[in-house]
């Protein structure tokens, strides 16, 4: 008996199946990894399938793959619509255990021996009781959320200014994952990391250390070369003992100086010290932490390469705002909520620039899956892969997908198009519970980058980026009186 993942109200469509394969045995999935790392890159990958198989559903293989990774079945059917796609956020039809970068799950050793929330299904006890946790400290944080970000962003973009100042360009990598981990530490943890020298100067380091040798097997490394890529990174787990040290200077890190927010996990929710410290962790390093690293730099460097005068419709709306709202020196979450050019540009960055790009799940049981046009039989237990870039470069969808428009996020239509807008593991207009699997910081991670935005536009007249990588080229200061045009 087959469940369906199709809308009662939608048209009916001809059911085919799935196309592609997975090749021969060991020979099929290496030459599918080489492409994807190697001869084509992934955006290449699933493109050069679509266009082939003609059909955004496909069989294919994704890495880790040959030669030590035992017990890693490589084979996935590929849902590259929104249509499609969309199901991958439906509990009864897909089983998120242990699928966060696919069929592959690095050691839970990284994790203090805790298999974090993360990797779990909602339909497992241990999942509300963390994920409430999870949601619990966002809440309780959200009181000094902004005004954690205030004090590091200017610590941050003095950093650049001095470095702009000395040497003409600034990279911006390092002063942004400074910024993200110390008002993450203080939002999260509760903690300043500056109580810990060795933290408060390297913990971002340390939490890059440890996020790469988790993924390095399914990542691409810019700049690295190739055939060494494949050699030395893509072909073997690493394991947890090269960052041990690393991670248990961390855990002490929380343990003492976080030490109330663990003892709120064990009295309100349950949840054992230890396995407390290690989802803390994860969630300060791995989900926000991680996913800030990627985004922000990307935000950034979208809005200061720019040349269609959007920085210029930005520095508009954020003073005019601004000025609006007497007394308020800084931004917070109620004005950036008024600022809806600020707000569109970050979600235009999403969907172009998902931080996560791979989503995953397997199926619970046989299911109709639908695209755009036809419907396909799933079977029980196949790994289902979506890549975000192209789910939300969808043509049905998004009109002129490839062009950033942040227009297209506007008014009561761009509205109604945030449903589309999958980058939390669930649409936009969805909301974090207990109960799914849709990222607890959603909001937090746009009100925050409308933030840096509305920051960057009342601090600085002009910002500008240079277009081979995220290199700050241009700080120039606003007066001390803006006027407003």
């Amino acid at each position: 008996m087959w469940a369906s993942a199709m809308s009662s109200a939608a048209p009916p469509v001809p059911t085919k199946t799935i196309p592609g394969s997975y090749g021969l045995p060991v020979l099929g999935p290496l030459k599918d990894r080489l492409d994807y790392f190697w001869f084509q890159g992934p955006e290449t990958y699933f493109r050069s399938r679509v266009a082939s198989h003609k059909s955004t559903v496909f069989r294919t293989n994704m890495p880790p793959t040959f030669p030590f990774f035992v017990g890693v079945d490589p084979r996935v059917v590929a849902v590259l619509d929104c249509s499609s796609f969309s199901v991958l956020f439906d509990r009864s039809l897909v089983d998120k255990r242990n699928v966060l970068v696919g069929d592959y799950m690095p050691s839970i050793s990284f994790t203090g021996d805790t298999r974090v929330v993360v990797y779990l299904d909602p339909s497992e006890p241990d999942h509300a009781r963390v994920k409430s946790f999870c949601l619990d400290i966002l809440k309780r944080s959200a009181a000094t959320w902004a005004s954690s970000f205030h004090s590091n962003f200017d610590i941050m973009f003095d950093t650049l200014e001095r470095e702009i100042a000395k040497g003409g360009s600034a990279s911006g990598l390092v002063p942004v994952q400074q910024c993200i981990f110390n008002f993450l530490c203080r939002s999260i943890v509760g903690a300043d990391p500056s109580a810990s020298p060795e933290i408060g100067s390297n913990g971002f380091a340390m939490l890059d250390t440890w996020l790469a040798l988790q993924l390095m097997p399914v990542t691409a490394v810019p700049n690295f070369p190739q055939p060494l890529q494949e050699i030395l990174l893509h072909s073997i787990p690493y394991p947890s003992f090269f960052i041990s040290g690393v991670y248990r200077k961390l855990y002490e890190f929380v343990e003492k100086h976080g030490e109330e927010v663990v003892l709120r996990a064990e009295t309100e929710f349950g949840i054992d010290k230890k396995d407390a410290i290690n989802n803390i962790l994860f969630v300060l390093g791995f989900n926000a932490f991680g996913g800030f690293s990627i985004f922000l730099p990307a935000l950034l460097t979208t809005v200061g390469t720019d040349k269609t005068g959007l920085r210029e419709r930005l520095r508009e709306e954020v003073r005019r705002v601004m000025q609006g709202r007497p007394g308020e020196a800084r931004p917070g979450f109620e004005a950036v909520r008024e600022m809806e050019l600020v707000r569109a540009t970050v979600y235009e960055t999403l969907r172009l620039n998902p931080p996560v790009p791979l989503q995953y799940g397997r199926a619970r049981d046989d299911f109709t899956l639908r695209s755009h046009d036809a419907a396909f039989q799933v079977r029980k237990g196949e790994l289902l892969c979506g890549y975000q870039p192209l789910v939300m470069r969808d043509p049905e969808v998004f009109e002129d997908p490839e062009t950033f428009s942040p227009e297209r996020f506007k008014g009561a239509a761009g509205k109604e198009m945030l449903k589309y807008l999958f980058w939390s593991n669930g649409p936009q207009t969805g909301a974090p519970t207990a109960e799914n699997k849709q990222c607890a910081a959603k909001d937090y991670v746009v009100e925050t980058a409308c933030l840096l935005l509305a920051n960057i536009f009342l601090r600085y007249d002009e910002f500008v980026c240079a277009d081979d990588g995220f290199t700050v080229t241009k700080l120039q200061k606003a007066a001390a009186a803006v006027p407003v045009e």
